[in-house]
């Protein structure tokens, strides 16, 4: 069973120098583990990752995350 965390929050990442994307995420945790949810503006599913146990994070540091996760995702 999930429980939500954050709901979907839009946000426009700033990926490179005059590059963006728009997506939305959100944050649940499933059983003990957290996840985050990354979907483009159409909604289609980019990344789900599960954040790292013992870290206790507020909004602005899942937003930190998401530029990181997408950077990665699109330089692979």
């Amino acid at each position: 069973m999930q429980a939500m965390i954050q709901d979907w929050t839009e946000s426009q990442v700033v990926l490179k120098s005059d590059e963006s994307r728009d997506v939305k995420y959100r944050v649940y945790r499933e059983g003990e583990a957290l996840f985050q949810e990354i979907r483009d503006a159409d909604d289609t599913l980019l990344h789900t990752f599960e954040i790292p146990d013992g870290t206790k994070l507020d909004q602005s540091s899942y937003e930190v995350l998401l530029r990181y996760v997408l950077l990665d995702i699109i330089a692979t």
